[in-house]
């Protein structure tokens, strides 16, 4: 054989070899493919149980007459009941805070139509009450019907809000944040396991994960129900439920 013919030999055996090895590339590639194809999307749930930690309470009232300094005397006479009051039930000095009083003169009011009110002058104030004594807080609010024996109007409008129910707030969400996230992708891959077991595999890597928002609301599944009047407010309920989902998806191996 010349040394053309040999030339010509050895390139074919590497153009076959490097088919070969082509081939087998593109099949390992494609094998690849089809595993990285293989994956299960789970949800897991993590939940606690906590107790609120501050109470929000606003305190508004308001008086009104034709006599400006009588009106502003009665509303004062209003604020000394309502800090008697609190001090009665244990709530500390510090926990308490007073606004400006506000007056409405309703005859300088231009809006206000040919029609004049009854009463001339509106003097309402705000006492504000921010306790980590969630309990007395608690006990203080089912109580406030002695202030309103003693002649003090509570429901000052809209800038004071209608209504003078306490708020409870859970602020150490950030305590257990981290465990809550661990038992959640704990629950996502005992999920997945399960869905791997059922089809004849095993679960393998994450894929990708993500994070639910954190939810609280009240643990209290009845006050969580329509009440016919609006629905009822988390914030009133001392205890709270604490939720988290997240979504994992893991590879699936054979």
């Amino acid at each position: 054989m010349n040394d053309g013919n040999r030339g010509l030999v050895i390139a074919g055996a590497f153009a076959a070899l490097g088919m070969v090895l082509a081939g087998w590339v593109l099949g390992s590639q494609i094998k690849d493919i089809r595993l990285a194809d293989r994956y299960v999307t789970v949800r897991g749930l993590a939940e606690r149980t906590v107790k609120a930690d501050l109470a929000v309470w606003p305190l508004s009232f308001r008086e009104a007459g034709n006599d400006l300094k009588a009106t502003y005397a009665k509303s004062e006479a209003d604020s000394q009941a309502v800090l008697q009051f609190l001090a009665a039930q244990g709530i500390a000095k510090n926990d308490i805070s007073l606004g400006q009083p506000s007056v409405t003169d309703t005859e300088a009011n231009e809006y206000g139509g040919s029609q004049r009110a009854a009463n001339r002058y509106i003097v309402q104030q705000l006492i504000a009450v921010r306790s980590k004594d969630v309990e007395k807080v608690a006990a203080a609010v089912q109580k406030t019907s002695d202030l309103i024996a003693q002649g003090v109007v509570l429901g000052g409008g809209p800038q004071y809000g209608s209504q003078n129910s306490a708020s409870y707030v859970f602020t150490e969400l950030n305590s257990i944040k981290p465990t809550m996230i661990t038992e959640a992708t704990r629950n996502a891959r005992a999920a997945a396991e399960r869905f791997a077991a059922d089809s004849g595999s095993k679960v393998g890597t994450i894929r990708t994960a993500e994070q639910g928002l954190f939810t609280i609301s009240s643990a209290d599944a009845a006050a969580n129900s329509d009440t016919g009047n609006g629905g009822y407010q988390a914030d009133a309920s001392i205890m709270k439920s604490v939720r988290v989902v997240t979504t994992v998806q893991y590879y699936l191996q054979q």
